[in-house]
């Protein structure tokens, strides 16, 4: 199959949504159609070895991953959630992809088509021929006197997207789409709003920085502190183990009060870290395009952390909030408790099987 990160090969039915991240992967099943999408059911695998050993991850940043333990990862989370459904839509990380928004004079689609290759040139740090490339257009900005049309670039590793059918191949699933995260964040957590928005994705080992403007994806960035930072911190710190630095950081966040304030010392350097990069990302975006953004949400395992919606708030000086992806769906009422902590978990998950429904 010769894959379009933009475009569906596959409507109707059911379909599993799956985040594949560095430290665990997400399966969330899906039925429907537009305007009547129902959550079925879900599945979260969480690879704890990462805490002892931070080389024992799923993926890394460095684009690699690791095949034979993903598809025997992926084969055993299948197997509990105990489904039917084999079509699957997957999520490729911001950090094996690249995007670019490029801007060109008002021409036709068809005329973009004819020089996007040349375009994509000047962004895309690997050769044309080692990448799968798309593109979409996303709106519409005014220069002076000119009127100039945005393209989003999107560009992947051939070489990795051979890797991912490998896996699902392995696994005996239907993979019939991959998108960048990035993508099905914006899907998922925004639709069609149209306002300035930037996303902070915190996941285990890495935060995906991204910037949407009239329901479009238009900016995505990656930055190398997530969650797993504030584990360690908090073990070194407090001379714990791993295992218990995490219990601690989610049951008190960034809320400890009297002898446990000094959990949130520890961690407010790396939290600023995240939240300042964010911001400077922001910044960039506006500076370039003239545009104020104007909330920020948080999604992502990481923005689970208690106290965090309101630190960066205070920080920013901003409207932030917790993404709720879960307002797109219905679902089972037994689900209703854990909605809250799991929408920022399965965002990319609900984003891609939003997609192909």
């Amino acid at each position: 199959m010769n894959f379009s990160f933009l475009s569906n090969f596959f409507t109707g039915g059911g379909v599993i949504g799956v985040d594949v991240g560095t430290a665990s992967i997400k399966m969330v099943e899906v039925s429907g159609s537009e305007g009547k999408m129902e959550v079925k059911n879900y599945g979260i695998l969480e690879n704890y070895g990462h805490f002892d050993r931070l080389n024992d991850v799923i993926q890394t940043s460095t684009m690699k991953i690791f095949e034979k333990d993903a598809a025997e990862l992926v084969k055993l989370l299948y197997k509990e959630m105990k489904t039917k459904i084999r079509n699957v839509a997957v999520s490729l990380p911001v950090f094996s992809s690249f995007t670019a928004l490029i801007e060109m004079p008002d021409i036709s689609d068809k005329e973009v088509a004819k020089t996007i290759s040349f375009k994509a040139k000047q962004y895309i740090p690997l050769p044309l021929e080692e990448v799968t490339l798309d593109w979409l257009p996303v709106g519409f900005r005014n220069d002076r006197e000119r009127r100039l049309k945005q393209i989003l670039i999107v560009s992947v590793s051939t070489e990795q997207i051979r890797k991912f059918k490998e896996i699902f191949k392995e696994a005996g699933l239907n993979l019939v789409a991959l998108e960048v995260e990035s993508l099905s964040n914006v899907r998922s957590l925004i639709g069609g709003d149209p306002t300035p928005t930037v996303i902070a994705d915190i996941g285990s080992h890495s935060t995906g920085i991204i910037i949407a403007q009239d329901g479009f994806l238009k900016s995505s960035a990656q930055i190398d502190y997530a969650g797993s930072h504030l584990t360690h911190a908090l073990s070194k710190g407090l001379n714990i183990n791993l295992r218990r630095a995490e219990e601690l950081k989610k049951q008190r966040g960034l809320l400890g009060t009297g002898g446990e304030f000094e959990l949130s010392t520890i961690m407010f350097p790396f939290v600023d870290v995240i939240i300042n990069e964010v911001v400077r990302v922001k910044e960039v975006y506006e500076k370039n395009y003239g545009v104020k953004v104007e909330r920020m949400i948080l999604t992502g395992g990481g923005a689970n952390l208690l106290g965090l919606t309101q630190y960066a708030e205070k920080q920013t000086k901003m409207t932030v909030l917790k993404g709720d992806p879960f307002l797109n769906f219905s679902y089972n009422s037994a689900l209703q408790p854990a909605v809250q902590s799991l929408g920022c978990s399965l965002s990319v998950a609900l984003g891609l099987a939003m997609r192909t429904l």
